[in-house]
Protein backbone atom coordinates (compact mmCIF):
# COMPACT_ATOMS: atom_id res chain seq x y z
CA UNK A 1 0.00 0.00 0.00
CA UNK A 2 1.41 3.38 -0.95
CA UNK A 3 0.65 6.52 1.01
CA UNK A 4 -1.64 7.61 -1.82
CA UNK A 5 -3.62 4.37 -2.15
CA UNK A 6 -6.69 3.55 -0.13
CA UNK A 7 -6.16 1.43 3.01
CA UNK A 8 -8.82 -1.03 1.75
CA UNK A 9 -6.35 -2.38 -0.82
CA UNK A 10 -7.95 -1.11 -4.01
CA UNK A 11 -5.66 0.89 -6.32
CA UNK A 12 -7.62 4.16 -6.10
CA UNK A 13 -6.65 6.99 -3.78
CA UNK A 14 -8.34 7.20 -0.38
CA UNK A 15 -10.39 10.25 -1.46
CA UNK A 16 -11.62 8.50 -4.62
CA UNK A 17 -12.30 5.23 -2.81
CA UNK A 18 -13.36 4.92 0.84
CA UNK A 19 -12.85 8.59 1.71
CA UNK A 20 -15.97 9.59 -0.23
CA UNK A 21 -18.02 7.15 1.88
CA UNK A 22 -16.45 8.37 5.13
CA UNK A 23 -17.22 12.00 4.28
CA UNK A 24 -20.83 11.21 3.37
CA UNK A 25 -20.30 12.19 -0.26
CA UNK A 26 -21.51 8.77 -1.43
CA UNK A 27 -22.91 5.54 -0.01
CA UNK A 28 -21.22 2.17 -0.46
CA UNK A 29 -23.04 0.48 -3.38
CA UNK A 30 -22.32 -3.11 -2.30
CA UNK A 31 -21.72 -5.08 0.88
CA UNK A 32 -18.08 -5.57 -0.16
CA UNK A 33 -17.60 -1.83 -0.69
CA UNK A 34 -19.05 -1.21 2.76
CA UNK A 35 -16.74 -3.86 4.25
CA UNK A 36 -13.74 -2.21 2.62
CA UNK A 37 -14.82 1.24 3.81
CA UNK A 38 -15.32 -0.02 7.36
CA UNK A 39 -11.83 -1.54 7.34
CA UNK A 40 -10.48 1.81 6.14
CA UNK A 41 -12.42 3.52 8.95
CA UNK A 42 -10.63 1.29 11.46
CA UNK A 43 -7.30 2.22 9.85
CA UNK A 44 -8.20 5.93 9.90
CA UNK A 45 -9.72 5.65 13.41
CA UNK A 46 -13.16 6.94 12.40
CA UNK A 47 -15.61 5.54 14.98
CA UNK A 48 -18.40 7.88 13.81
CA UNK A 49 -18.44 6.22 10.38
CA UNK A 50 -18.31 2.76 11.91
CA UNK A 51 -21.31 3.50 14.14
CA UNK A 52 -23.21 5.18 11.28
CA UNK A 53 -22.80 2.06 9.11
CA UNK A 54 -23.73 -0.43 11.86
CA UNK A 55 -27.24 -1.89 11.86
CA UNK A 56 -29.40 -0.11 14.48
CA UNK A 57 -30.41 -3.50 15.91
CA UNK A 58 -26.81 -4.54 16.71
CA UNK A 59 -24.96 -1.22 16.96
CA UNK A 60 -23.17 -0.58 20.27
CA UNK A 61 -23.85 2.65 22.13
CA UNK A 62 -20.22 3.70 21.65
CA UNK A 63 -17.06 2.43 20.08
CA UNK A 64 -13.60 2.92 21.54
CA UNK A 65 -10.83 2.14 19.07
CA UNK A 66 -7.45 0.98 20.34
CA UNK A 67 -4.96 3.75 19.47
CA UNK A 68 -2.13 1.18 19.45
CA UNK A 69 -3.73 -1.06 16.82
CA UNK A 70 -1.90 -0.93 13.48
CA UNK A 71 -3.87 -2.50 10.64
CA UNK A 72 -1.63 -3.64 7.79
CA UNK A 73 -3.87 -5.10 5.09
CA UNK A 74 -7.23 -6.43 3.98
CA UNK A 75 -7.89 -9.53 1.91
CA UNK A 76 -11.42 -10.28 0.68
CA UNK A 77 -11.76 -14.06 0.56
CA UNK A 78 -15.39 -14.50 -0.52
CA UNK A 79 -18.66 -12.65 -1.01
CA UNK A 80 -22.23 -13.89 -1.16
CA UNK A 81 -24.94 -11.66 -2.60
CA UNK A 82 -24.58 -8.06 -1.41
CA UNK A 83 -25.04 -6.33 -4.78
CA UNK A 84 -27.51 -3.61 -5.74
CA UNK A 85 -30.00 -6.43 -6.47
CA UNK A 86 -29.86 -7.95 -2.97
CA UNK A 87 -31.09 -7.03 0.50
CA UNK A 88 -28.50 -9.11 2.37
CA UNK A 89 -24.96 -10.24 1.79
CA UNK A 90 -21.87 -11.68 3.43
CA UNK A 91 -18.20 -10.85 3.08
CA UNK A 92 -15.50 -13.21 4.31
CA UNK A 93 -12.21 -11.43 4.87
CA UNK A 94 -8.86 -11.47 6.60
CA UNK A 95 -7.69 -8.20 8.13
CA UNK A 96 -4.05 -8.21 9.14
CA UNK A 97 -2.50 -6.21 11.91
CA UNK A 98 1.05 -5.96 13.23
CA UNK A 99 1.02 -9.15 15.28
CA UNK A 100 -1.68 -11.26 13.69
CA UNK A 101 -4.89 -11.27 11.71
CA UNK A 102 -8.64 -11.31 12.10
CA UNK A 103 -10.59 -13.78 9.94
CA UNK A 104 -14.33 -13.07 9.85
CA UNK A 105 -17.49 -13.65 7.87
CA UNK A 106 -19.53 -10.45 8.19
CA UNK A 107 -23.25 -10.14 7.53
CA UNK A 108 -24.74 -7.05 5.91
CA UNK A 109 -28.27 -5.84 5.25
CA UNK A 110 -29.79 -2.92 3.43
CA UNK A 111 -31.68 -0.49 5.67
CA UNK A 112 -33.55 2.30 3.89
CA UNK A 113 -31.53 1.48 0.77
CA UNK A 114 -28.11 1.72 2.45
CA UNK A 115 -25.80 -1.18 3.28
CA UNK A 116 -25.06 -1.64 6.99
CA UNK A 117 -22.98 -4.10 8.99
CA UNK A 118 -25.09 -6.50 11.08
CA UNK A 119 -22.60 -8.79 12.78
CA UNK A 120 -19.76 -11.18 12.15
CA UNK A 121 -18.59 -14.69 12.88
CA UNK A 122 -14.93 -15.20 13.70
CA UNK A 123 -13.33 -17.98 11.68
CA UNK A 124 -10.12 -19.93 12.25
Amino acid sequence: MTTRSCPCGLPASYDECCGRFHSGGAAAPTAEALMRSRYSAFVKRDPAYLLRTWHPRTRPARLDLDPGMRWTGLEILATTDGSAFHTTGTVTFRASYREGSLHERSRFERVDGAWVYVDGEFLN
